[in-house]
C-alpha cells in the first residue's frame, strides 16, 4: 500500500476504510452484472456517504460515465457545489486520466483506490497526473485497499468475456 498523506490531517480508522471500500466493491459487482467493466466508487464527507456509483458507459452510451465521474457528479449535486473540499473518494481501480482530472478539479481531499492499472491508470502509473506541475489540485493518495479483491473482479470479468468469444 503506497501513501502520500498530508501528514497534518487525521485519517479515518481502518474499519471505516473497509466499509467504504466494501460499498465501492458492491458497486463494481453491480456494474459487472450489468455487463459493465466492474469499477465502483464512493464519495464520503465527514464519515457520511454522499454518493455511490459503478461504471455505466455502455448503459448510458457515454464514454465519460466512469464510476468516479458519476459519483463526483452525484456528490456535487448533493452538496450543491462544484467543489468537494473535505471529501474522500474510494474507488476499486486506479483512476484513468479523465477521472484523475475530475478528481483534481473537484478538489477531492483523499483518494483511496484498490487495484493498480498499469495500462490505463494515471495516478501511480501512466501520466501520474497529480505529480504534474500543471495539476490544479492533488489529493492525498492511498493505494492497495482491497486491491486483491478489486483486481480479481476485473480479471474474472475479462476472462469471462474472452471465453464467450
Amino acid at each position: 500500500m503506497s501513501a502520500t498523506p498530508s501528514g497534518s490531517e487525521e485519517t479515518d480508522p481502518p474499519s471505516t476504510f473497509s466499509s467504504f471500500m466494501d460499498l465501492a466493491l458492491a458497486e463494481a459487482r453491480a456494474a459487472a452484472l450489468r455487463g459493465e467493466v466492474p469499477v465502483g466508487a464512493v464519495v464520503v464527507r465527514d464519515g457520511k456517504v454522499l454518493a455511490c456509483a459503478g461504471n455505466r458507459t455502455l448503459e448510458l452510451n457515454d464514454p465519460t460515465a466512469h464510476a468516479e465521474v458519476l459519483a463526483i457528479r452525484m456528490a456535487c449535486d448533493a452538496v450543491q457545489s462544484q467543489r468537494l473540499t473535505g471529501c474522500d473518494l474510494y474507488v476499486t481501480l486506479e483512476p484513468c486520466p479523465m477521472c484523475a482530472g475530475a478528481i483534481s478539479f473537484a478538489r477531492i481531499r483523499r483518494l483511496y483506490y484498490g487495484a493498480d492499472d498499469p495500462k490505463g491508470g494515471a495516478v501511480d502509473n501512466g501520466v501520474r497526473l497529480f505529480g504534474q506541475p500543471t495539476c490544479h489540485h492533488a489529493p492525498d493518495v492511498y493505494s492497495g485497499f482491497s486491491g486483491t479483491e478489486a483486481a480479481g473482479l476485473l480479471r474474472d470479468f475479462f476472462r469471462e468475456r474472452r471465453e464467450d468469444r
